[in-house]
């Protein structure tokens, strides 16, 4: 008897123990009121988006969205030691937690004022897809307001053959925290001499040439060369696909720079001395059967984006299949295959297909309607369904982002995984150091699953 009570007082302590373990993750719960967002919540207590949406898991389903009367679980955040495990109460003036070294201050602040540098008009297409960014902002910025954010924000056109020097003297360019442009190369090195010389977060939004990014510690760039984007595309393929057996289609299609692709991914490929096999759409039905794995899942890539190769490598995968039930076929695609979603999405969940990008416009998203509503509403006009990227979500995300980030970092923001704190509606950002600047290295392969879902999985 005396053991069987040893043995249960040890029992009772153990599931104490995991109970307060359990309990000490968990710092309180929050009844969500009217017009609270995810962000302003995560703010509120002091912790990232990531941290609120590890402990609500279902805030990860697609399509989720935040409703009035919700009870959310708020944990610590990460590397915050719990004071009480029956804690009911929190400050709402808790400092957020960052991944600056110490000797960095960190003050954000209530008021951002924001400039905007670009062209701004319906000339041509330059000025229409900028005017759509534009509106996106505008939209971005009516919706951080309702986070407690302050928003100045002043626009100039600086059209291709202006003088963005001229643009830098008027007085309220220099009362910026934040500036969003240029759109155009020559303009990056004054605009940046400019903004390092005011203290100014300088935010270039899309493609440029050149390495001003390394050279100066305010830009932000968010566009990601193509030999950036491809060199983050065959590493994080290596990590995925290195169980599966890898097929390589020769699609001889010489207009595709996807060949250059493939190259440097098969010089991966034999340095860590995974195996593949070649073939091609020309080759007869016997020898493209031989090509592909019967004991493991195989996984296709062209060395081509259009679709001409596209249709004709799923007529024969749909040939492959249909006379050989036991080969598992995924299918890798490119950004561009997400232009063809409407005509091919069954296809995309039959042959569980992954697509590498760096943005994902889901149509279906709750955050997504409610964007393109607001903009159809504030604009009386749709959006350019022509553009992937959507111009109007790039702009919402990129407001939300860096006004959001700024308000509470301030100067300490780095755009950096610890500092995220805005869930994206479809252009995700990550920075990381590029000399003094910050480069974009936000990546994922949105993942087309044979039970008809889709998940993205970020890096």
């Amino acid at each position: 008897m005396r053991r069987i009570r040893i043995f249960c007082t040890i029992l009772m302590t153990l599931m104490t123990l995991a109970v307060m373990a359990q309990q000490s993750k968990v710092r309180t719960m929050h009844k969500v009121e009217k017009s609270e967002t995810v962000f302003g919540i995560a703010k509120k207590y002091g912790i990232t988006i990531e941290d609120l949406i590890d402990a609500n898991p279902e805030m990860k389903q697609q399509g989720y969205e935040l409703k009035y009367g919700t009870t959310l679980t708020i944990p610590y955040a990460k590397g915050q030691a719990a004071k009480s495990t029956a804690a009911t109460t929190v400050s709402t003036t808790a400092k957020p937690t960052t991944t600056q070294p110490s000797t960095t201050t960190v003050s954000g602040k209530k008021e951002v004022k924001v400039g905007v540098m670009l062209p701004l008009h319906d000339n041509d297409g330059d000025g229409r897809r900028m005017v759509e960014y534009y509106r996106g902002l505008l939209l971005g910025v009516d919706r951080v307001k309702k986070d407690g954010i302050t928003v100045d924000m002043k626009a100039w056109n600086v059209p291709i053959d202006g003088d963005i020097t001229t643009v830098l003297k008027e007085k309220d360019a220099a009362d910026c925290d934040i500036i969003f442009g240029p759109l155009y190369t020559k303009m990056v090195k004054p605009l940046a001499e400019f903004c390092s010389k005011n203290d100014i977060m300088m935010v270039i939004p899309f493609s440029i040439s050149g390495n001003d990014v390394e050279n100066y510690s305010n830009i932000f760039q968010v566009y990601q060369a193509q030999e950036d984007f491809d060199t983050q595309t065959i590493k994080n393929f290596i990590q995925w696909f290195n169980n599966y057996h890898i097929v390589i289609i020769d699609c001889e299609d010489e207009k595709s720079g996807k060949g250059e692709f493939t190259k440097r991914l098969r010089a991966e490929l034999d340095n860590y001395a995974i195996k593949y096999s070649l073939t091609s759409l020309k080759t007869n039905e016997k020898s493209f059967a031989k090509a592909f794995s019967l004991s493991q899942q195989n996984v296709v890539i062209l060395n081509t984006e259009h679709s001409p190769s596209v249709n004709a490598t799923l007529a024969k995968l749909n040939t492959l299949t249909s006379k050989n039930s036991d080969i598992g076929v995924s299918l890798f695609g490119y950004k561009e295959w997400l232009m063809y979603t409407k005509v091919y999405l069954d296809y995309y969940f039959k042959y569980d297909t992954y697509i590498p990008t760096y943005f994902y416009y889901n149509e279906l998203s709750a955050d997504t309607k409610w964007v393109e509503r607001n903009y159809q509403k504030w604009f009386e006009k749709e959006m350019n369904a022509e553009a992937l990227p959507r111009f109007a979500l790039t702009g919402f995300d990129h407001a939300c982002f860096f006004i959001g980030g700024y308000s509470q970092f301030g100067s300490g923001f780095n755009g950096g995984k610890g500092q995220m704190t805005y869930k994206p509606v479809q252009s995700p950002l990550k920075f990381k150091s590029a000399g003094k600047g910050h480069k974009n290295s936000n990546f994922m392969f949105v993942h087309y699953k044979t039970d008809r879902t889709i998940e993205s999985v970020n890096y």
